[in-house]
């Protein structure tokens, strides 16, 4: 099970309104900058630690990049998810919507086993919202963010898409609070991904 759960870093700020205005070209930049292909690569040479039946979120909307990639590794707004996600999702597999935000997720504690997240946690204060996700990834369950490093790319996109990237001292010293860092993976120079991100991979203990 994959879910999304769109956020809203004001609570007056309808989640996902941004991305809706761009959905299209939003899409387009990742469909041109091989994001997906480069997910795809990742996950294939560092195969995520789930079994069958886990329970997973992919805390943040976009459109579907992320959920999609795990959907074939594991063989903005809600209509805008599920368009871009049923069309991409040959095998049906099982995705739930959620609406949320990603301070104050609609679940319980505990509820995942994985949390993925991208391209949301610059939007908002970072220790709450780690602490945030912590709270509902069961005990020895996971989290991978992709956090945005800084980067000439990197301030570029701050301006086009209006968030603010974290330190990298700040993201590894606010994770190691409520999670042990299994792996910490800079994508390779040619990937298109690798100018603005890296995954981190942790456990919480």
């Amino acid at each position: 099970m994959a879910e999304y759960v769109l956020t809203a870093t004001k609570s007056n700020t309808r989640p996902g309104s941004f991305y809706d205005r761009i959905e299209r070209f939003y899409d387009l930049t990742f469909k041109l900058n091989g994001y997906g292909r480069s997910l795809d690569q990742y996950f294939e040479a560092h195969p995520l630690p789930i079994f069958p039946d886990a329970r997973i979120l992919d805390a943040g909307c976009g459109t579907g990049t992320l959920t999609l990639a795990l959907l074939r590794t594991l063989a903005s707004s809600m209509a805008t998810a599920k368009k871009y996600v049923n069309k991409n999702n040959p095998e049906q597999q099982a995705v739930r919507f959620t609406r949320g935000n990603i301070l104050a997720l609609p679940y319980a504690d505990e509820a995942f086993d994985l949390v993925v997240t991208s391209g949301v946690l610059e939007y908002v204060a970072l220790d709450e919202g780690l602490s945030e996700l912590a709270r509902v990834i069961s005990r020895g369950g996971y989290l991978l963010q992709l956090p945005m490093r800084p980067s000439l790319v990197t301030s570029l996109l701050e301006m086009l898409f209006r968030f603010k990237a974290h330190p990298m001292s700040k993201v590894s010293e606010t994770t190691d609070r409520y999670f042990q860092v299994v792996s910490h993976y800079r994508f390779p120079p040619f990937h298109v991904i690798g100018w603005s991100r890296s995954a981190v991979l942790a456990q919480k203990i």
